[in-house]
């Protein structure tokens, strides 16, 4: 069961883009729960609606269409890739940031959902509180909402970090599958299947990718329950 250091590099680079991704999308991710939650959309009253479809969206494609809008929007013809290299010499495509970055796309939804049942769980009869007591809608969000919400932002980064590790079909469009680039456990694990007497090779990959996501979402839940406990609703 002793692993190759091929085998060891893509192990550490499925943690490091799947670590990248949350740390990518974590703080959008708060802001589109809040939004979702907190917005009025008076003026657009669908406007939730959409947004939330939008944001769901990478759930209910396949990952290999996620990789091909990627691909056409952040590749070096893109029409955000294309300024990115000419102006910046920032390349994302078939990069270690790019699958970070289709990675985080895929795991965008699962902060999202968590943040938002967090959030969703907030007495609103404390921040009125907060607001007749004088403070403002900074301090009562860092003092107040914040704090209450975290379990959820915790879950969510950790559930996100875990199914991270396990993305194939938007890493291998957008990022392709290059050892010691962008190969993650998936991508190497394909390779094995692909290759003559992979099978052993496969096998041990298979049972480290089986092991580092069960112990993620035990970590989410266990994380979970402390910070209701800590927050006294437990």
């Amino acid at each position: 069961m002793a692993l190759t250091p091929e085998e060891w590099q893509a192990v550490r680079l499925s943690l490091e883009v799947a670590l990248r991704s949350v740390a990518l999308g974590l703080l959008p991710a708060v802001a589109v729960a809040l939004l979702l939650v907190r917005g009025r959309f008076r003026r657009f009253p669908p406007g939730r609606f959409l947004l939330d479809a939008l944001v769901h969206l990478p759930l209910v494609v396949p990952p290999v269409v996620v990789g091909w809008a990627l691909l056409m929007v952040f590749g070096l013809r893109g029409p955000i890739g294309a300024p990115l290299h000419d102006w910046f010499g920032i390349r994302l495509v078939f990069t270690t940031e790019g699958a970070a970055l289709a990675t985080a796309v895929m795991s965008f939804p699962l902060i999202v959902r968590a943040v938002r049942l967090g959030l969703e769980h907030v007495d609103p009869g404390l921040e009125a509180a907060a607001r007749t007591l004088g403070a403002g809608p900074l301090d009562r969000f860092l003092t107040i909402t914040l704090p209450l919400m975290a379990p959820g932002i915790l879950a969510g980064a950790v559930t996100a970090f875990a199914a991270g590790l396990g993305e194939f079909g938007a890493v291998i469009t957008f990022a392709s599958n290059i050892p010691g680039e962008t190969q993650t456990l998936p991508l190497a694990i394909y390779s094995a299947t692909q290759s003559p007497g992979g099978e052993a090779v496969a096998a041990r990959l298979a049972a480290v990718s089986l092991t580092l996501a069960v112990a993620g979402l035990l970590l989410a839940e266990l994380i979970a329950r402390r910070m209701h406990v800590l927050l006294g609703r437990a």
